[in-house]
């Protein structure tokens, strides 16, 4: 029997997360580069190629958890910040590298980087590419839980998030990254409009019985 998917985890393998562009390979295409910098405007948010690799984590309806160790630098970075969730090694090196090149976050770096830090932090991560430890990523609030086994503490959470009702957390995902910039009125409206649905879901039922001990939770299939 298929297993409806729960999480997702992110990660790397050998020796880093994500050392960012290969630069040697992509400007030797620079028909490529420009086909794939134009906008998609049928995509909500209208992004391009770049920006869409990692902004796509956002449009999956499950919670995605990112498992970072050594490098994690310029469009490694920017993927990393497009999960949900980052479990990341307290030596693992973090840079928004871009600002090396005489460049700027455009995998929607700078969407990412404005939920998660001040403004001022995130101008000075851009300006400075400053390279920092995964520690003091912590700090700055870009990782969400440090783990020297990052792929084991990600599983840990998605187990943890496994338990709860699907629909919650998608509802949740769904609330936070479609208002997190929007104003009073329309986030309270989108609030109805989810917990309305919720209401009447099997799975909150299935929730409810398993929190007040009745049964273990068995949730079906996403309703929306």
């Amino acid at each position: 029997m298929t297993r409806p998917l729960r999480a997702v985890v992110l990660a790397g393998e050998g020796d880093a997360f994500c050392a960012g562009l290969d630069f040697g390979t992509v400007l030797r295409d620079p028909a490529g580069i420009a086909k794939a910098f134009a906008p998609r405007p049928w995509r909500r948010g209208g992004t391009n190629t770049f920006q869409e690799a990692p902004w796509a984590f956002r449009r999956i309806p499950v919670p995605v958890i990112a498992a970072v160790h050594g490098h994690c630098l310029g469009g490694g970075l920017q993927i990393a910040l497009a999960a949900d969730f980052r479990v990341a090694t307290p030596d693992s090196r973090w840079s928004v590298l871009e600002g090396k090149w005489g460049l700027i976050p455009d995998m929607s770096g700078i969407r990412s980087l404005s939920e998660l830090v001040g403004i001022d932090q995130a101008k000075l991560l851009t300006m400075t590419a400053e390279v920092f430890d995964g520690s003091r990523a912590h700090e700055l609030g870009l990782v969400t839980r440090l783990d020297h086994d990052p792929v084991a503490g990600a599983e840990r959470l998605a187990r943890q998030l496994a338990t709860r009702s699907p629909d919650a957390l998608a509802a949740a995902k769904r609330l936070f990254d479609g208002t997190w910039t929007a104003s009073p009125r329309r986030t309270f409206a989108r609030e109805r409009v989810e917990q309305a649905f919720l209401l009447a879901a099997r799975n909150t039922k299935a929730a409810r019985e398993a929190a007040f001990g009745k049964s273990e939770p068995v949730y079906g299939p996403r309703g929306r």
